[in-house]
């Protein structure tokens, strides 16, 4: 679901200073931009005063001079037009440094940032992953964090500098002319009406449309991923027709955006023609008033007043978008912040991280939930001893997979206690914990990348050797040479140029490739052929040798063998023990393989 904001939430000078918090290792860069918007502000002026100056003093006035003092008069005007080229490159200068150094700082900010973020992402609980679209995190991690740049390239540092730049040209013209400026400015209050209703109106386009791509991303991101299922099942026209209506929503606040834009800035130049046309009636009227002599300063006056005005109106026409733009970047920030503020992650306070685990487990009236207290584990309770096999089996959702999810502390659980090798896994370090468990689930998943890449996860540190002895181990060595680029073939996005058997057999090597204490097999052989699975059975053989293991499997001849099988049903122990001892009872496991094998 699309984020809703409050109104009141929209701008807050609190989440402005956490942002501006993150400029603290750029100060030179921040201040030197502030510092540049100050000098724009002081240059902006100079150009119209100095015209000003020119007509008056050496034009109007040289008129009637004789042909000496003319001369010297050409001589200053073109002084002074040297002197305006010169304040011309200055300011074009100082307008490009700012302009660079407002963009790096963003830039350079939301790096930051977006570190930040995407590590926070990768530390969440899974639980998070839950109920939170895949895409809205993408949004928040690439889209909202983009639009934080905006508050410094486009937002608050340039309006600053706007708002400085229009003081000092007011400045100016009151020390000019004050009358005249009161009279220019008399259009100003149906400006100000036009700008605060062009604001209100943006800013709720601008909210839908954030909203909106929130909304697309998650879709397009979870129906690209899942094309094959909607293919299969024939829904493509159906997706289509859904998806016309989100992206109608995106048009449509877009769309209302543009609307206020083009109502807007109409208005602003008739403002902008309504002042000139002041201008021109007051110099006119005075004209005719005044004396010659005093009137000849009226030519110089009028032509400063007119560029004052359309230096004026320059950033007044954008300042308006710019804190739209401000806005927006802090109801991006505020998203953002709520991804870096949250604290629901596994606790990692364990300090304790052997190099080797004995691979002794216990589980002790254990009790777990996904959501508040409907338990999916109830009273959970077993002990493996260093080097035994323990196979789990059930129905789908008895609890199975939550339980390999609890061991390597995916998730937490509500009342009991698990030890591994007779400590309580919350006094482990969470990685040392996780680097000794060694699990292969049963939807693989491959990153795109190579066959390396994958089987590594990119760790440099483990030699090739071991890749290639880990793969020869389970009989995948001939088959990664025969592909194209051998061990460098590219496998696409999740694996999508291999088969399913294929991915699981290239899963099974990672883990065997990390040399765990303990071994979790969750459906391993779920996907792969016959001739697959007596690879993997051989491999396991020899894997499991002075190694613990748990394995989930439905397909019950995999785990004869096991040293107890657990029997869960609704979450719930129903039976422990061997193969032999459990097919005697003639109880819940005796039917599970009844139904399994009858056909056979």
């Amino acid at each position: 679901m699309p984020e809703r904001i409050h109104k009141k939430k929209i701008f807050d000078f609190s989440q402005l200073r956490r942002v501006l918090q993150y400029t603290a290792p750029y100060k030179k860069w921040f201040y030197g931009s502030i510092t540049l918007s100050i000098l724009l502000a002081i240059i902006t002026p100079l150009r119209p005063y100095l015209i000003q100056y020119t007509v008056n003093t050496y034009i109007s006035g040289g008129l009637s001079a004789d042909l000496s003092v003319r001369d010297r008069m050409i001589q200053m005007i073109i002084y002074v037009t040297i002197l305006q080229i010169g304040i011309l490159l200055v300011e074009t200068l100082l307008r490009f440094y700012f302009s660079f150094i407002t963009a790096w700082l963003g830039q350079t900010v939301v790096k930051d940032l977006r570190i930040a973020v995407y590590k926070r992402v990768l530390s969440l609980n899974l639980s998070q992953y839950d109920h939170t679209p895949i895409g809205t995190l993408t949004t928040r991690t690439i889209n909202d964090i983009e639009a934080i740049n905006d508050i410094f390239s486009e937002g608050l540092i340039p309006i600053v500098s706007d708002l400085l730049s229009i003081i000092s040209i007011l400045l100016f013209m009151f020390l000019s002319n004050w009358q005249l400026t009161l009279i220019c400015l008399i259009p100003f209050p149906l400006l100000i009406l036009a700008t605060y209703f062009f604001k209100e109106s943006v800013n709720k386009s601008f909210i839908r449309v954030r909203n909106a791509v929130a909304a697309l991303n998650a879709y397009v991101q979870e129906h690209i991923t899942g094309i094959q299922i909607v293919q299969a099942f024939a829904a493509e026209e159906r997706e289509y027709q859904r998806f016309r209506k989100i992206n109608r929503e995106h048009r449509n606040a877009n769309i209302k955006a543009i609307f206020a834009y083009s109502v807007f800035f109409p208005i602003v130049e008739i403002v902008l023609a309504f002042s000139t046309g002041l201008l021109v009636w007051w110099g006119a009227s005075r004209v005719l008033h005044l004396p010659e002599k005093q009137a000849a300063s009226l030519p110089g006056e009028i032509m400063a007043f007119y560029l004052y005005l359309n230096l004026l109106f320059r950033p007044l026409r954008l300042i308006a978008d710019k804190f739209n733009t401000l806005q927006m970047g802090m109801v991006a920030s505020e998203r953002v912040f709520r991804v870096l503020d949250n604290q629901d992650m596994m606790p990692d306070e364990g300090v304790y991280a052997p190099g080797r685990l004995r691979g002794k487990i216990r589980f002790d009236h254990v009790y777990f939930a996904y959501v508040d207290d409907r338990y999916v584990l109830k009273n959970i309770s077993f002990l493996i001893e260093p080097g035994e096999t323990l196979a789990i089996v059930g129905h789908t959702g008895s609890g199975k997979t939550s339980i390999i999810s609890i061991l390597n502390r995916m998730y937490a659980i509500q009342k009991g206690s698990i030890l591994v090798d007779d400590r309580p896994i919350e006094t482990y370090k969470l990685e040392a914990l996780r680097a000794h468990i060694g699990v292969v689930l049963q939807d693989v998943f491959l990153f795109s990348g190579s066959i390396l890449d994958n089987i590594t996860l990119r760790n440099k540190e483990i030699p090739f050797e071991r890749v290639v002895h880990a793969a020869k181990l389970i009989g995948m060595h001939e088959f990664i040479l025969r592909m194209p680029g051998g061990y460098d073939y590219d496998v696409m996005e999740r694996g999508n140029t291999l088969s399913l058997g294929q991915r699981q057999l290239l899963s099974f090597i990672r883990a065997l490739l990390f040399d765990p204490s303990i071994l979790i097999l969750d459906e391993a052989t779920s996907s792969v052929d016959t001739e697959s699975e007596r690879l993997i059975q051989e491999a396991i053989g020899k894997l499991i040798a002075n190694r613990t293991s748990i394995v989930i499997a439905h397909r019950l001849s995999t785990i004869r063998k096991a040293s107890k099988i657990l029997v869960l049903d609704k979450g719930e122990i129903r039976e422990m023990g061997t193969h032999d001892q459990l097919m005697q009872k003639e109880g819940f496991y005796f039917k599970l393989h009844q139904m399994q094998f009858e056909k056979a």
